[in-house]
């Protein structure tokens, strides 16, 4: 299944099952049904449930905050992540600190959705992932999508609890094929779920147990997949063989899947599409040269995208954003 249509199924289902829950965004609804079609249908079988709203990140992040703090489950689309920037003040001084600053009294489970990601050539303000600007953001989930993580249970999750989410889907997402582990595999890849209590489960791909496996490798979103990728290329052809840890939430981290996995190999590499510095990648290198001390054989490898503006240029994008050459670089060099 496509994972447009896999989420917009989420989505319907979630308006179905919940009387209280609201989707907002810009041109969300029909004919239109949001930039990049998540939304078709839904505005026409759910008319007051479904709203189209004014060019106005501020707006929306307001009412959903209302929303929520009414009772509501409300989820919010930003049409494109760059503009998150808009929501941030009433993101990290208002949404994520009712419950705590009413002693638990009134909770704000408000959940955005934001299409994130470069790669299309749309130019420096339409390209970014900017999600690492509210890791660390008390009481604000971070996830990512992945085609490996079903957006049913994902929401289903959100939905059940009373926590903010930050919901980050690369737009190169969008026309892929969700690719969930089946017995054990995803395609030709061993495939295991790991997850610590009350954790979204992180995926573990690789051609080979982990145990044969000589590197570690940390990613999520679109990145996950050219991971993938890379990680069976160069299994088969060259017999280079990585474990592939794809986490579904990226703040606050389950790190224990991470250390089981590099406490085998001894080496990681993490790989985002956000600029580098001062980065999740940075964060997990901290992370697990701390708690692995004494048994990594390498210093961890982060692999980030350029720190400058994103061109219009889809060549020049290509050289500033994280790609397959990169990654696969980055394997080689860990792996030798």
């Amino acid at each position: 299944m496509i994972f447009a249509k896999e989420l917009n199924d989420t989505l319907r289902g979630a308006l179905g099952d919940d009387r209280r829950v609201v989707l907002l965004g810009e041109d969300i609804a029909d004919p239109y049904g949001g930039a990049f079609k998540v939304t078709r249908g839904l505005s026409t079988a759910f008319p007051q449930r479904v709203r189209t709203t004014p060019i106005s990140e501020g707006a929306i992040a307001g009412i959903s905050a209302g929303l929520a703090l009414a009772g509501y489950r409300p989820i919010a689309e930003v049409m494109f992540g760059d503009f998150l920037t808009l929501m941030f003040d009433q993101v990290v001084n208002h949404i994520t600190k009712y419950q705590a600053m009413y002693a638990e009294q009134a909770t704000c489970p408000v959940i955005i959705r934001a299409a994130t990601g470069g790669h299309r050539g749309y130019g420096p303000t339409h390209s970014q992932s900017l999600e690492k600007h509210f890791l660390g953001v008390p009481h604000l989930r971070v996830v990512a999508a992945s085609l490996y993580h079903d957006p049913r249970t994902v929401f289903t999750d959100f939905l059940s609890r009373d926590e903010p989410v930050l919901y980050v889907e690369h737009k190169l997402l969008y026309p892929q094929h969700v690719t969930l582990p089946v017995n054990g595999r995803v395609g030709d890849l061993i495939a295991s779920s790991d997850a610590s209590p009350g954790m979204l489960p992180t995926i573990r791909l690789s051609a080979v147990p982990v145990e044969d496996c000589s590197v570690s490798v940390l990613a999520y979103g679109y990145q996950a997949m050219l991971a993938a990728q890379v990680i069976e290329r160069l299994a088969v052809e060259e017999e280079i063989f990585a474990e592939l840890i794809v986490p579904a939430q990226i703040a606050p981290m389950d790190w224990a899947p991470v250390e089981r996995s590099v406490s085998v190999t001894g080496r990681l590499v993490t790989v985002e599409e956000g600029a580098d510095g001062w980065s999740w990648g940075s964060e997990a290198a901290s992370v697990i040269s701390r708690r692995l001390f004494g048994r990594l054989g390498r210093p961890v490898d982060v692999v980030a995208s350029e720190p400058t503006i994103i061109p219009s240029s889809k060549t020049k994008e290509a050289d500033v954003l994280v790609g397959s050459a990169r990654i696969e670089a980055a394997i080689r060099a860990a792996a030798a």
